[in-house]
């Protein structure tokens, strides 16, 4: 068989971080002539990037390493991520498994598959089946929330420079992007990686740089935390020429009791306000958040002010995440967990309030004019696409003339349980 003959296939869990890197793996695979598995077809080179994040992930990590060595037998088959991170000698010992990669050797995986050969740059030049692409900029974390098992397997913080970002985004751009994401494990810690006597730069300072990139149309932030948003961030996001009025901002908890023992570096009042900041200058800002049930120790009042935070500030959508303990953390040792059906119970009454909060959230934009980006179809919804709005509001119109990534003005005619019903404008 010849090298360009040669097939691939790679499976990702867990956060946009790993997407990244996953994307990258295959930029650099079909640099170097491999094709990527089609169904059916037996890959030569297959990938895990697995995550670790909770039991699930895990879980779910196992499983895939199992069926891509059932499905592909014979392959070199690669584990990376936070579960091989955590588990070598498990993941080692697995039927299959070939080489198993450590987080801080990521950006290295092809090389270490392909010694002796000319290996192209570790970065993103599209985001295969995305319109919108993800750009890491950070890795690692310092802050050590008593549940997260991350800092331990990603390591300490670590950014990259401003300019190596700016390439990546005007490459993508190039290549036909109209929005761009920058992501991280732990985005508020992004310094610039200053060389030795310069200054550290800041995420707003990265936030500037990226909208001026010309072509780029929409520019979020991911994930991160209320304290981090601080005056000269909310000033990049709010006057920026393509940012976004919409922001991922992990809560975690409502209830400071808990979010002490999570050691969160922020209070409930800290996250109401930065949420106040950015909608009293913005009106139409909107906001996404994470959150954890059955944090041990949290009684029914702790989850009540969890719901309560989500009722006051109508987070878009909520992901929602079951405690579950983490080898290594120190929640993993705390005393009064909470149990099992107690956790299932809210975490059923956290996903109908994020239903009903997000359909009255969208209902106040009816009969507004907006724009969309168009992303996917569903063969659930024959004829239609879905697209956000600026502000993240999920929407879907008519689809007979339009493909995914295109900008266009609707009027949000309708409200859904899985979105707004958009009549598209001069139609």
């Amino acid at each position: 068989m010849s090298e360009k003959n040669k097939k691939f296939r790679i499976a990702t869990l867990g956060c946009r971080t790993n997407q990244y890197e996953s994307q990258a793996y295959q930029n650099q695979l079909e640099t170097m002539g491999y094709t990527e598995a089609n169904d059916g077809e037996s890959a030569d080179i297959c990938i895990v990037n697995t995550c670790t994040v909770t039991e699930s992930a895990d879980s779910h990590s196992r499983h895939a390493i199992r069926q891509l060595a059932r499905e592909n037998p014979g392959s070199q088959l690669v584990v990376t991520g936070c579960f091989a991170e955590r588990q070598p000698d498990l993941v080692k010992q697995m039927e299959g498994v070939s080489h198993v990669v450590s987080n801080l050797q990521k950006e290295n995986l092809i090389s270490s598959i392909f010694p002796d050969e000319d290996v192209p740059e570790f970065s993103i030049k599209n985001f295969d089946a995305r319109t919108r692409a993800f750009v890491k900029v950070q890795d690692g974390c310092n802050s050590f929330c008593t549940y997260c098992v991350i800092p331990y397997v990603r390591g300490r913080s670590r950014s990259r420079s401003i300019p190596d970002i700016l390439q990546e985004v005007e490459e993508l751009i190039k290549n036909g992007y109209k929005e761009v994401v920058l992501t991280g494990i732990n985005i508020g810690d992004f310094d610039g990686n200053p060389s030795e006597g310069e200054a550290p730069h800041r995420l707003a300072d990265l936030v500037r740089a990226v909208d001026q990139i010309p072509g780029l149309k929409r520019l979020r932030v991911s994930s991160i935390d209320p304290d981090e948003v601080n005056d000269d961030l909310a000033d990049a996001i709010l006057n920026g020429r393509t940012t976004c009025h919409s922001m991922h901002l992990v809560l975690q908890s409502g209830s400071n009791v808990i979010l002490k023992r999570m050691n969160r570096k922020y209070t409930r009042q800290i996250f109401m306000d930065t949420v106040e900041r950015m909608q009293t200058a913005s009106p139409d800002f909107t906001v996404t958040t994470d959150v954890i049930v059955g944090f041990p120790g949290e009684t029914d009042a702790d989850f009540t002010e969890t719901l309560q935070v989500m009722r006051e500030v109508k987070f878009a959508k909520t992901h929602m995440f079951p405690y579950s303990d983490r080898p290594r953390t120190r929640s993993a040792l705390m005393p009064n967990k909470v149990a099992p059906e107690v956790i299932r119970e809210r975490k059923q009454i956290i996903l109908r309030a994020t239903e009903e909060i997000g359909y009255e959230l969208r209902n106040q934009f009816l009969s507004r004019r907006m724009t969309i980006l168009t992303e996917n179809t569903d063969p659930s919804r024959p004829g239609q696409i879905a697209g956000h709005t600026e502000n993240f509001l999920m929407v879907w119109v008519q689809s007979d003339a339009y493909g995914p990534n295109e900008l266009v003005e609707v009027e949000l005619i309708e409200n859904t349980p899985v979105g707004l019903i958009g009549k598209v404008i001069g139609v």
